[in-house]
């Protein structure tokens, strides 16, 4: 028998100056299946997380609320701690940044670094707030964007053209803080030597510890040529202060990491079980270290924090598990539309397990970004958990329990259908392990529709009318409890409330274990309703709500990143999509059949040069490539395209238009402009595949 493995999982922490929301959610909800999952398996999992309560956005905001950044960031995890339970996200511990650990624990990696060699120390030119006595972090400096002109441009970046650069690079730079102009003004900065570092990380990055796609991305670090990474931070500022050095801090990017390690600590202190930190943590150790994060945060998690660890002689990660982002509707969350929506906002309104089992069904091992469209939301969760799962257990429940006294039958009445069912184990397994789990959502609706054809083929509505056919209808709806018992050993990581409900009503509890053993002359409880349908006016009414939080909420001090929020045109109702566009005329369906349809993945998407509404693809449709012009450019952004996989009409007559030829249609549903969507198809098409 093989022994446990010893695994400890974090997710990146979320930044302490306001509520969770729905973005925040899936990355958390992710993790917590695979966990659940591991110790589903037998595993010794530890999963654990922590505030990230350092930086300057967070002193502001503090002082913009009258109140210490102590008490704010405490506020906030408090108000986190109880989100998170209500969305069954189940930490063995849940800590701060802002901790005596966290301090301990910075010190001594930075020592060690430092007495290793790998910290610098050299003066550098900022732009200084002669109002606020303060230098001016990049997102806290706005001006002219040197490359184009634009105004109004971020201190590293412009949103028009796209250039980075130096905050001194600014023309007419103005503090956001102060609205003050800054000067120029030096300061001695510490520096952690990243460059050294480099033969380590080339080999790290490709051996598996992170996605491909990733990898190849961190590449482009390489090809430009390592840097020094500053580390520290001039006072004022909300952190730590760096050993021997008084004035300075760490930069929050430093410390925030080592949360995950501070969190352990603290656990493990705290904890009567006898968890050994430093077995997690030392070099060479053989216990396994996973990060679930967001795309947006991979250099820090790939280059910065392996690269401090390896100096510090700790472990690495064993791996890093980046994501995409999540879209409302097909597009970013929107605190205009209502579709920026609040944790607290949601579970106001909806139960947290439509959302797991949404998320779970969409996700994969992969970085594309997962988009919650409200109404396949509401769909998928009505038909998969309630149509099929619960549908199983609400046919067979009442006879067993009126007819046969609560009591399941000792025949198993169709031995290889439950033998198919506890087949699906070990691939189940695999898709879970890898994080694949929406392919483990469809084998799993994938028996589900199975044991409900069995039901409606034997049809015990009918038989327990017959005196003669009792101990079928017993066989049967006995049968149909353990296939969804099964089901729901399968789904367990992914629904854990409605799990523990289940095994109440079963007096059982379910594992992956137990699938192997059906339940016969077992008494259970009477059926109660497990979960209610989505309904469409509860998701509505969350989404006005989230556009009232809007209106509630003061904007908070931090412009991490500029908002382009499209204001509304008109207070008019929309017309409905078929009253604004009526059925055309019925077609024969050999005139349908006509039609090839195909998957087709995009290769490459680009802006065309002269053209208002185009955008110009090449698309592979399963070994040959396609070009395609399509009108959609006011919808997408042609990098946000590349990669995914869509619905193209082969057959259509080559088009010579004025950029070239047109060898195809990509289908898109939507009135058009802004608000048009490609088709998508779910994850195990493949391109080439007909659409039928």
């Amino acid at each position: 028998m093989t022994a446990p493995r010893k695994i400890l999982v974090t997710s990146a922490l979320p930044y302490a100056n306001g509520s969770l929301h729905l973005g925040h959610l899936m990355e958390y909800i992710q993790t917590d299946i695979w966990v659940r999952f591991q110790k589903a398996q037998g595993n010794e999992c530890y999963y654990v997380c922590a505030d990230d309560a350092h930086g300057t956005p967070i002193m502001l905001k503090a002082q913009q609320q009258g109140i210490s950044p102590e008490d704010m960031v405490a506020a906030v995890r408090e108000e986190r701690i109880t989100d998170f339970a209500d969305f069954h996200i189940e930490f063995e511990n849940y800590h701060s940044t802002h901790s005596d650990e966290n301090r301990e624990l910075s010190a001594m990696i930075y020592n060690r670094l430092n007495d290793a060699g790998y910290i610098a120390k050299r003066s550098i030119s900022q732009l200084f707030d002669p109002e606020k006595n303060m230098f001016l972090p990049d997102r806290f400096v706005t001006g002219t964007c040197p490359k184009c002109g634009s105004e109004d441009q971020n201190g590293d970046s412009c949103d028009k053209c796209g250039a980075t650069y130096s905050p001194v690079d600014l023309k007419d730079p103005k503090s956001v803080i102060s609205g003050a102009t800054p000067v120029l003004k030096d300061s001695e900065h510490y520096f952690f030597d990243l460059p050294k570092f480099e033969p380590m990380l080339k080999e790290w990055l490709h051996s598996g510890s992170i996605q491909t796609e990733m990898a190849n991305k961190l590449e482009e670090w390489f090809e430009q040529g390592l840097q020094q990474w500053d580390i520290s931070r001039d006072a004022p500022y909300f952190g730590f202060e760096i050993p021997n050095a008084p004035g300075k801090y760490f930069y929050v990017w430093l410390d925030a990491p080592i949360g995950y390690m501070a969190s352990f600590k603290n656990f493990c202190d705290k904890t009567d079980t006898a968890v050994n930190f430093d077995e997690f943590w030392n070099e060479g150790s053989d216990t396994e270290l996973y990060h679930f994060i967001g795309k947006d945060i991979i250099y820090f998690h790939s280059l910065f924090w392996p690269a401090m660890l390896e100096g510090a002689k700790l472990r690495k990660p064993t791996n890093v598990f980046a994501h995409g982002f999540v879209t409302v509707n097909g597009e970013k969350m929107s605190k205009s539309r209502g579709t920026f929506i609040k944790a607290r906002t949601y579970l106001d309104h909806l139960n947290p397990e439509y959302l797991r089992y949404y998320f779970a069904s969409k996700l994969n091992s992969g970085i594309t970004d997962l988009d919650l469209n409200l109404e396949d939301f509401s769909q998928k969760v009505n038909s998969d958990l309630i149509g099929k799962v619960v549908n199983i257990a609400s046919r067979c429940a009442g006879f067993i329990k009126k007819r046969f006294d609560g009591k399941l039958s000792e025949n198993i009445d169709n031995v290889e259908l439950l033998e198919e069912f506890q087949a699906a184990k070990p691939r189940i397994i695999e898709l879970f392990e890898q994080r694949e789990f929406a392919k483990a959502i469809r084998e799993i609706m994938a028996l589900a529709d199975l044991a409900n054809k069995y039901i409606d083929e034997k049809a015990p509505w009918v038989s327990v009318k017959d005196e003669n056919l009792q101990q079928q209808t017993h066989d049967v709806c006995s049968m149909g409890i353990n296939l969804f018992r099964v089901l729901m050993a399968y789904l367990k990581p992914v629904l854990p409330a409605m799990a523990k409900e289940v095994e109440a009503f079963l007096n059982d509890t379910l594992s992956f274990d137990s699938i192997d053993k059906p339940l016969v002359n077992h008494e259970i409880n009477k059926f109660k309703a497990l979960m209610q349908r989505v309904e469409m006016d509860k998701v509505e009414k969350m989404v006005e709500d989230s556009k009232e939080n809007l209106v509630a909420t003061k904007p908070a001090v931090s412009k991490p990143k500029k908002a382009k929020v499209e204001a509304d045109t008109t207070n008019e109702a929309p017309k409905a999509p078929l009253e604004a566009d009526p059925i055309a005329a019925e077609i024969e369906f050999d005139d349908f059949a006509k039609v090839d349809m195909r998957i087709a993945k995009i290769v490459s998407a680009e802006h065309v040069e002269g053209a208002e509404k185009l955008l110009k693809f090449q698309l592979d449709i399963g070994g040959e490539t396609r070009q395609i012009f399509s009108g959609i450019k006011a919808a997408y952004s042609p990098e946000d395209l590349v990669g995914k996989l869509t619905v193209v009409v082969v057959n259509l007559k080559p088009r010579k238009m004025r950029f070239g030829m047109s060898e195809g249609m990509i289908l898109a549903a939507g009135p058009g402009g802004k608000n048009l969507w490609i088709l998508e198809p779910h994850n195990g098409a493949q391109p080439g595949m007909r659409v039928m």
